[in-house]
């Protein structure tokens, strides 16, 4: 694939000098790419086997703030180190750096085990349930982000107001509209296209400023790869032309959200033959197929913290707004939570209830972990729901706020079996934080509303 490198070919263009920086990165739980930045020579000396970092980096908030309270590390444990192996199947050039190679690893302990709430980890631990049963799952993210015509420093020393979106009308579609950005777009179109990630297009979305990029669908780590890698390179090639953009879920309360729309379907692992479609059922559809969605209807709301990972992750759930508050199925439906598409080998569901700022690895995860379960017990699904699902007060609610998210899933014995004990009270533990962050902040809405009138 263009862009990706295998450690031979790496070698060469060490030695000729085209390459002579190697970014070793992990994700963490935010959904960042964390990492060093080393020789090319040492890469290949040292490096290429393991490298080290501090543990406390599963362990921190989005300020990076030392959370208290972790079972995994903590000041009583002193702070140690986790191990970090490169995964040479991640190895590719990032064209928008010069002489820069990328490779991203798991982290592991020391005996090389996985860490249980290492995001990489933990999908991967759901797709050794579905080897077992001789499948693999394959997936695509659809994500959406605002451009902005200030860079980073600039919008932070406006504190995020009055920021110049790169455009100022409704623009869905349009091409005209989109031109005005195109300079940027195309950059990061055919930057990341040439990093071995293969881009399908880009669109203007509803809000002034709004971009949807669609990668092309892949087996579901390596798709996760390349979301994270897709989101920090965006940034990188924005932040070289001056301008900025968000992955916030909702950025300004008037203006469309951005979403993460998720597509996956399984396929058998022995045949690479997809097992969602059965074109002898009257409705298309495999049992298997029956069972996972029944299956993301039934615990997917246990899931949503893993969806929705942050106080503002819920600020999107509006009626009307084309981000769904409810968890049913439909056909083509942009009202439900779970929109099947597609028909034979296209056969899939798409998950519309994350934000652009999930971190996919986890979102992935919850997604499979629930269709797993449906599997298993054999679950029957439900009717398609037709019409319109924000009118209905009578299906299952998306949960709306992140306390909500979190106790739900801190309680859920389907996603304690699947993902882990160790793994569930970690997440759950920094959500609290997060929640507990927010809730003592004060903001510019209630200063606005009480500094007078109050």
């Amino acid at each position: 694939m263009n862009g990706m490198l295998t450690l031979d070919q790496l070698k060469e263009l060490i030695g000729s000098g085209d390459i002579d920086t190697v970014v070793v990165a992990f994700t963490d739980m935010q959904g960042r790419l964390i990492g060093k930045r080393s020789t090319g020579h040492f890469f290949l000396e040292s490096v290429v086997t393991e490298w080290h970092a501090c543990d406390y980096l599963l362990a921190v908030d989005m300020e990076m703030e030392p959370v208290p309270g972790f079972k995994s590390a903590s000041w009583d444990k002193g702070y140690g180190d986790f191990v970090i192996k490169p995964d040479l199947a991640t190895l590719r050039r990032i064209p928008w750096l010069e002489g820069t190679a990328l490779c991203v690893g798991d982290v592991v302990d020391h005996h090389g085990q996985d860490l249980p709430h290492s995001p990489r980890g933990i999908l991967k631990k759901q797709l050794a349930r579905l080897a077992e049963r001789g499948m693999v799952a394959k997936m695509a993210s659809e994500l959406e982000f605002y451009v902005f015509d200030e860079d980073f420093r600039a919008a932070r020393d406006k504190r995020y107001h009055d920021l110049q979106t790169a455009g100022w009308y409704i623009e869905d579609y349009h091409v005209f509209e989109t031109t005005k950005r195109e300079k940027l777009l195309r950059a990061i179109r055919n930057g990341i296209d040439a990093a071995g990630i293969p881009v399908q297009e880009s669109k203007g979305e509803w809000g002034p400023g709004q971009e949807e990029l669609n990668l092309v669908y892949a087996e579901a780590l390596e798709m996760a790869d390349r979301h994270v890698i897709f989101k920090n390179g965006a940034k990188e090639i924005a932040w070289q032309q001056g301008k900025s953009l968000t992955f916030m879920a909702k950025w300004r309360k008037d203006l469309a959200g951005s979403s993460c729309h998720i597509h996956a379907s399984l396929w058998d692992k022995a045949s690479d033959k997809p097992l969602f479609a059965d074109k002898e059922a009257p409705n298309g559809f495999s049992k298997l197929f029956g069972h996972y969605l029944a299956g993301l209807l039934a615990v997917g709301g246990d899931a949503t913290l893993l969806l929705a990972p942050n106080t503002n992750s819920y600020k999107r759930f509006v009626a009307g707004s084309f981000a769904p508050t409810n968890l049913v199925w439909s056909r083509d439906n942009r009202t439900a939570g779970f929109r099947v598409l597609g028909g034979g080998s296209g056969l899939r569901v798409e998950c519309r209830v994350p934000g652009a700022d999930v971190n996919p690895y986890l979102a992935y995860a919850g997604l499979l972990a629930a269709g797993l379960y449906g599997i298993e017990h054999e679950l029957p699904l439900p009717e398609a729901f037709s019409g319109d699902a924000y009118k209905s007060g009578e299906v299952p609610a998306v949960p709306n706020t992140l306390r909500d998210a979190y106790e739900r899933f801190d309680r859920s014995e389907v996603m304690r079996a699947a993902l882990g004990d160790d793994m569930v009270d970690h997440y759950v533990h920094a959500a609290r934080w997060e929640q507990a962050e927010y809730d003592r902040s004060v903001t510019d809405w209630e200063l606005i509303r009480y500094f007078e009138r109050g």
